[in-house]
């Protein structure tokens, strides 16, 4: 079974794309099936846009979809940027612009803890849905520190590693991430899924 992945992100269809296909989940973009798909994201929640996405992409290609939505909840921030985390700062707005908007609001904050967290939904179109979370905890930089990564991986420091997301290899991150934990609970969802279908 073919899975569109329901993102134009094309770092984040990258990150995706090999987190699952080392998962034996073959996936095909919005783009290779010909759909563009623009969705407004209005959930309170990070599982409530990812399903909102996974159930446009659906309409639009008849396929399978899953779809991700991720942000950034900062403790002395009360949880923002959260899922203002992509929009944040404005729609014109960049990554790098974003980075400094919140070192801006953590000038002086000694709380600098903060996580990462990914809700991911795969809608079908029986209706069904298999939905999975993940999480990653660490702190705010002082500074952007590396060059991999997108978003706000480069002011995230992941304790453990000593090394901001941006300074990991994109195994190390897989292997810790908010979006590789919530990948891997994904997996077993869907394969649990899947064996019951094919019981049924």
């Amino acid at each position: 079974m073919t899975f569109v992945l329901a993102t134009q992100n094309p770092k984040k269809q990258a990150e995706l794309s090999a987190i699952l296909s080392a998962l034996g989940v073959e996936t095909v973009t919005e783009d290779a099936v010909g759909a563009r798909v623009a969705v407004e994201e209005t959930g309170a929640t990070f599982a409530e846009n990812a399903a909102l996405k996974a159930d446009a992409v659906l309409r639009a290609t008849g396929l399978p979809a899953i779809a991700d939505d991720s942000g950034l909840c900062v403790d002395a921030m009360n949880g923002a940027p959260g899922v203002y985390s992509a929009r944040y700062g404005g729609e014109d707005m960049d990554d790098a612009g974003r980075c400094r908007l919140v070192l801006e609001a953590m000038v002086g904050q000694t709380d600098r803890r903060a996580h990462f967290e990914t809700a991911i939904c795969c809608a079908f179109p029986n209706g069904d849905h298999v939905t999975a979370s993940g999480a990653c905890h660490g702190t705010i930089a002082f500074a952007p520190r590396g060059e991999g990564g997108f978003g706000y991986d480069p002011i995230f420091f992941f304790t453990e590693k000593r090394k901001t997301f941006a300074q990991l290899t994109s195994e190390e991150k897989a292997a810790v991430s908010h979006r590789g934990n919530a990948l891997r609970a994904f997996r077993e969802k869907l394969a649990d899924y899947l064996s019951k279908q094919a019981e049924a």
